[in-house]
C-alpha cells in the first residue's frame, strides 16, 4: 500500500499509523511529533500540520468541510468560530446546553448526522462529502477501525482517497486496550492542532491564556490528601440506577475538570477495575463498602441539575441500599460531567464542579470574553 496515498500526508510521521492499525481490537500506534510547518508562496498556499497518530497531513487550503468524532472536537470547533461540523459519532453526546449561559456563543445540531447508526458506514461518509471539494475527517483512524465493525486500512485509505484525510486523536479517554504506546493530547494541546488545521491559532492562543488565567485562580482547591475530596465517577443509566459502570479518573480529557479539582478517586484505592478493561458493572452494596463522599454521575447531561435530583438522586434517597451511602445522606450526589469537553464547556463543567465539590457560587471566567474570542474579536 501507497503510505502516502493511505494518510494523504509528507513526511516520517506518515509511518506512525500504517504501524498500529489494524481491525483486532489490540492493535497500538505511535508516532513522533513533527513539527508544524507552512507554504506560503504565490504558486503553493499549501500548508502541513502534525498529529499523532496520522504524523505530518498537508492541505493545499483550508478545509471548507468537516465532521468530527465528538462534542470535545465540536466544541473545540466552536471556541475557533467554525461552522458546525456535519456529523458526530452520536449528536446526542455533545451537550450545547452548557452554552447557554454564554452570550453570543450557540451550537445548531439540528442537520447534524449522527454517524453511529448500528454501525458506521462507508457510504455515510460519502453521502457527507458529496460536494465539498476541501473536506476533513477530524477524527482518530484507530479508534473507527477498533471500535466498529467492518473498518479496515484500505477502507480508510479509501475514503482518505476519495474525499479527505483524516487528522484526530482520542483524547478524551485512555483506557481502550488498542491505546497502549498510544500517543495521547491534553485538550489544548489538541486544541492548539485543530487551530493549526484551520488557521486560527490566533483565537486558540487567546483562549489559551483565559485559560491560563482561570487556572490561577483556583487558589480555593485543596492539596493535602487530607483536604481533598474523595468522589466516585460512575456511569447510572436510567432514572432509577441499580447498576453502575465505574470510571478511574485518569488523564483523559472527560475527567480535567475532576484532576482540576485535586479529587481523590475513592475507586482507584480498591480493587474495582475501570469498565473499559472490566466491562463489569457494580452494584449498591459494593459501593456501599466504598462508601465514597461524593458520588459524580454520568449520562445524565442532557437533564438540569433540578431534573437530575427530582429523578436520579430521589430514587436513589429512597434505594433501601443507595439512602445508606454517605454521599446520599449528605445530598453529594452529583451530575458526573460528559465523556467529551473542549475548550469552553470545560470552563462550566470546572465552575460547577467548583460548586458541587466547594460550594463555590460564584462564576469564575469571563463569558463576554469566552464569546468575544469565538467570534473573533480578539
Amino acid at each position: 500500500m501507497d503510505r502516502r496515498t493511505f494518510i494523504g500526508t509528507v513526511g516520517t510521521g506518515a509511518a506512525g499509523l500504517l504501524a498500529g492499525c489494524g481491525g483486532t481490537g489490540d492493535t497500538t500506534t505511535s508516532t513522533t511529533e513533527q513539527t508544524t510547518t507552512q507554504t506560503t508562496t504565490e504558486a503553493d498556499d499549501s500548508y502541513t500540520v502534525s498529529m499523532a497518530p496520522m504524523g505530518d497531513v498537508t492541505f493545499e487550503s483550508v478545509p471548507t468541510s468537516w465532521v468530527a468524532n465528538n462534542g470535545s472536537y465540536a466544541d473545540m470547533g466552536l471556541a475557533l468560530g467554525l461552522e458546525e461540523p456535519k456529523a458526530l459519532w452520536l449528536t446526542s453526546r455533545w451537550h450545547t446546553r452548557y452554552y447557554d449561559a454564554i452570550d453570543g456563543v450557540s451550537a445548531d445540531k439540528s442537520d447534524m448526522l449522527s454517524l453511529y447508526q448500528d454501525g458506521v458506514s462507508k457510504e455515510r461518509y460519502y453521502a457527507l462529502a458529496e460536494g465539498e471539494e476541501n473536506h476533513v475527517h477530524v477524527q482518530d483512524p484507530n479508534f473507527l477501525m477498533n471500535r466498529f465493525k467492518g473498518w479496515s486500512e484500505s477502507d480508510v485509505a479509501e475514503v482518505t482517497e476519495n474525499l479527505g484525510p483524516f487528522f484526530g486523536n482520542s483524547i478524551f479517554s485512555r483506557g481502550y486496550a488498542w491505546h497502549e504506546d498510544y500517543q495521547y493530547y491534553t485538550l489544548y494541546e489538541a486544541f492548539e492542532k485543530l487551530a493549526q488545521l484551520f488557521q486560527r491559532t490566533e483565537r486558540y492562543e487567546a483562549f489559551a491564556s483565559l485559560h491560563e488565567e482561570f487556572q490561577s485562580d483556583l487558589d480555593f482547591v485543596p492539596t493535602s490528601d487530607a483536604e481533598r475530596p474523595q468522589v466516585a465517577v460512575l456511569w447510572a443509566s436510567g432514572n432509577e440506577p441499580t447498576s453502575f459502570l465505574p470510571y478511574l479518573v485518569n488523564e483523559g480529557t472527560s475527567f480535567k475538570q475532576w484532576r482540576d479539582m485535586n479529587v481523590r478517586d475513592a475507586l482507584a484505592e480498591t480493587s474495582v477495575k475501570d469498565f473499559h478493561s472490566s466491562r463489569g458493572n457494580i452494584d449498591y452494596e459494593t459501593l456501599l463498602k466504598i462508601d465514597p463522599e461524593y458520588l459524580l454521575l454520568r449520562g445524565h447531561e442532557a437533564q438540569t441539575a433540578e431534573e437530575f435530583e427530582s429523578t436520579v438522586v430521589s430514587f436513589m434517597e429512597d434505594h433501601e441500599t443507595g439512602s445508606e451511602l454517605t454521599a446520599v445522606q449528605n445530598g453529594n450526589v452529583y451530575r458526573g460531567g460528559p465523556l467529551y469537553q473542549g475548550p469552553i464547556s470545560n470552563l462550566v463543567l470546572t465552575e460547577r464542579a467548583a460548586s458541587q465539590l466547594y460550594g463555590v457560587d460564584e462564576q469564575l471566567f469571563d463569558r463576554q470574553r469566552v464569546a468575544d474570542i469565538a467570534n473573533g474579536d480578539l
